[in-house]
């Protein structure tokens, strides 16, 4: 089994190959795309097969897809860059790659997105027959491109697409957790994120990627304890703000997933089930 996999330089992908190195059986191979060769370098060291090109590069797809028998799409442009780039990568890219996976053989796609594909909250935890819905504070280019990477990519006929929904991912010195206060400070006190780290995102994913079937293609992945603005705070070592207390929050489910499908059928459990166990055990 030869698994192709994008976005490998990412926070996401950086965190994930080398746990996909290490779940190798005897006969299976790892192969990454990069732009840079010399970020491909620590992959290689590991063991992994480089392929030097751009995910929007036509080419570069047809060479990375070639003896493939299964794909992991982790390449996303979210914050900081124009609408254009991120509806260039999140969804043309992806669904160029399906087409160019497809066309090569390949028999399984695993596709990263986003629980910011739900929008507006229902009132519960979201799961995965709720219906993409835009709207929400949080919407906007990256869940709107997400979203419709998914629907193209599962209408694609004779592959076996699966889609992991991410919620907040942190842990392993990713600077999201520290940046997650730029966003806490306009929020109410009570507003809450649903988070998952590193380790938990790659047994997701990995989950998705072997088992045999799936029941429905789409699986949310997070841990079992989301956090509120205060509590953001506490685990940055700062005073929440005073108006945080001020304010509420428009929409308490908002991105709150359920986990009860892939804990029930791939037997998901989360490593570190809440922020605070991953502090405790440094892993933040």
């Amino acid at each position: 089994m030869v698994t192709l996999v994008t976005g490998t330089t990412g926070q996401v992908g950086r965190r994930f190959v080398p746990r996909l190195l290490a779940a190798r059986r005897p006969g299976e191979e790892v192969r990454v795309l990069v732009r840079d060769a010399a970020r491909g370098e620590r992959f290689a060291d590991l063991g992994a097969e480089v392929v030097v090109g751009d995910l929007r590069d036509t080419e570069a797809l047809g060479k990375a897809v070639a003896g493939a028998d299964a794909v992991v799409n982790v390449a996303a442009s979210f914050r900081g860059v124009p609408d254009d780039e991120v509806w260039a990568v999140n969804r043309d890219a992806a669904v160029a790659l399906g087409r160019a996976a497809l066309a090569s053989g390949v028999r399984r796609f695993v596709q990263v997105s986003t629980g910011l594909v739900y929008g507006v909250g229902r009132g519960r935890p979201l799961t995965e027959d709720d219906e993409t819905r835009p709207g929400g504070a949080m919407w906007g280019a990256y869940p709107e491109s997400k979203a419709a990477a998914e629907r193209e990519l599962l209408a694609l006929d004779g592959m076996d697409v699966r889609i992991g929904r991410l919620p907040f991912v942190y842990g392993e010195g990713d600077p999201h957790l520290a940046q997650s206060l730029l966003w806490a400070a306009h929020w109410a006190s009570t507003q809450r994120l649903h988070m998952g780290h590193h380790a938990d995102v790659a047994q997701g994913l990995l989950r998705l990627l072997y088992a045999p079937a799936v029941n429905g293609p789409v699986h949310n992945i997070a841990d079992d304890a989301p956090v509120t603005a205060v509590e953001l705070y506490r685990l940055g070592g700062a005073e929440p703000p005073a108006e945080l207390h001020t304010r509420t929050d428009p929409d308490p489910w908002l991105a709150i997933m359920s986990t009860e499908k892939i804990r029930r059928d791939l037997g998901f459990r989360p490593v570190y089930p809440t922020v605070w166990a991953a502090r405790d055990a440094g892993a933040l």
